[in-house]
């Protein structure tokens, strides 16, 4: 069902500068008939529900104050998760349901990234390699734990394809339980302590994704373009010039860390609207952190990009998420099956529950939750129901409800003959 929200301009008004449905309205028409590659259906669907979320077109619900006839717009936003608008406030309110369902333990922020050699394969073969990305990182990490403290985790897998200059780099952020429950005692366990055998880690991870890869390519599952076995191994050589990338951060304590960390690499949209620092003519620019230049107090430094709409459409695009593909999936003893003792959950208090929500709000997006759009400032008093407008092309349908129009008589004199 479509989410409600307030406007009275008829466009979505807040504090961002810019909004991307403007931009594709005046160049999407163009660029999608003559573009640089194939668009997918659900680039197709995801570029419309931005253009008409909180429009008229996905519907306009108008509720009044049956004493003093204040009229408040209600508009209907897309829901599409790649939609920046939306993907925000969604993400918060999963952050507050999958905090009330953690081990009461610290937590780590585990960062898997696939080398940039990849990405080929990636794109041409979709959703199954990340399937085995995602599947493989989990393991890794639920294999280790089971093997030195004998312990069964639990894990929260995030997919993302985009780096800060949203051009394509697959990786996977984890929140992982510095502990778990003990696979013979059946009790709560923490590992003492934050070191681990980082290289160990780092080349178990790459050899499970190459074995799947191999296995993948021995059963002619996998599309390439090698001529043999022996140019697709000389292939994976190169790629292992490199060490493959794997970040752990210091544990980190509920719920203060960790819901932000939820909140920041989770199911947000890939730009935020809030980073559009510039949209003139055939030209958008936004903000990016360039985490290979630091500052005098070891933060990367800002900066800008600026595209021609040509470049930009395709490079935002491609992190359109697959159709029914899991971006979020959970591990361990956080899988859905896994039922965890009430003992062991985490229980936050009411008061340290709305100071995290608000410091991680601070910390992305500068998000306010808007007071309930129904009451009636003025009069204290719920407001009813009128009607629903939906514009269409040809002409604009209103759905009235006639026996809450004639208890409000200042709406009926201003508006009914």
């Amino acid at each position: 069902m479509c989410e409600l929200v307030e406007n009275k301009n008829n466009i979505w008004q807040g504090k961002k500068k810019f909004r991307l449905a403007d931009f594709f309205d005046k160049h999407w028409d163009t660029y999608s008939q003559s573009p640089k590659g194939y668009i997918r259906q659900e680039q197709y669907d995801a570029v419309n529900s931005i253009r008409v979320c909180r429009t008229e077109k996905l519907g306009v619900e108008h509720y009044v104050c049956t004493d003093c006839g204040e009229v408040t717009e209600v508009y209907h936003s897309c829901q599409n998760r790649f939609c920046p608008t939306c993907s925000w406030k969604d993400t918060m309110k999963w952050a507050e349901t999958i905090e009330k369902k953690m081990f009461n333990l610290k937590h780590r922020h585990v960062v898997f990234t696939l080398p940039h050699k990849l990405n080929g394969l990636i794109k041409e073969n979709g959703k199954y390699l990340l399937n085995i990305l995602m599947r493989e990182s989990a393991d890794v990490l639920k294999d280790w734990m089971a093997s030195k403290y004998n312990i069964k985790p639990g894990i929260i897998s995030v997919l993302h394809t985009y780096g800060e200059q949203k051009n394509y780099h697959a990786h996977v952020h984890m929140i992982v339980s510095w502990g778990g429950i003990n696979m013979e005692t059946k009790q709560l366990e923490e590992i003492k302590g934050e070191y681990v055998n980082f290289k160990f880690l780092q080349n178990k991870y790459r050899i499970k994704f190459e074995d799947a890869l191999v296995e993948m390519f021995d059963n002619d599952e996998l599309k390439h373009h090698f001529r043999t076995r022996i140019d697709f191994m000389r292939f994976l050589k190169q790629v292992n010039v490199k060490n493959w990338h794997l970040h752990l951060e210091p544990p980190m304590k509920i719920p203060t860390e960790v819901i932000r960390y939820i909140g920041r690499y989770s199911k947000r949209a890939c730009l935020s609207e809030y980073k559009i620092t510039k949209m003139e003519d055939d030209i958008i620019a936004f903000s990016y952190k360039d985490y290979k230049n630091k500052d005098f107090y070891g933060k990367p430094i800002v900066k800008e990009l600026e595209l021609d709409y040509y470049d930009f459409i395709p490079r935002l695009l491609q992190h359109v998420p697959l159709k029914r593909f899991r971006l979020v999936r959970y591990y361990g003893h956080y899988a859905g099956a896994s039922k965890i003792p009430a003992e062991y959950i985490f229980i936050n208090h009411e008061e340290e529950q709305g100071n995290d929500i608000e410091e991680a709000t601070e910390t992305t997006d500068n998000t306010q939750e808007v007071a309930d759009i129904r009451e009636c400032i003025h009069c204290n008093k719920t407001k009813i129901y009128l009607y629903t407008i939906f514009s269409r092309k040809d002409n604009t349908l209103f759905k009235f409800r006639e026996d809450r129009l004639l208890q409000c008589k200042e709406f009926r004199e201003k508006y009914v003959a």
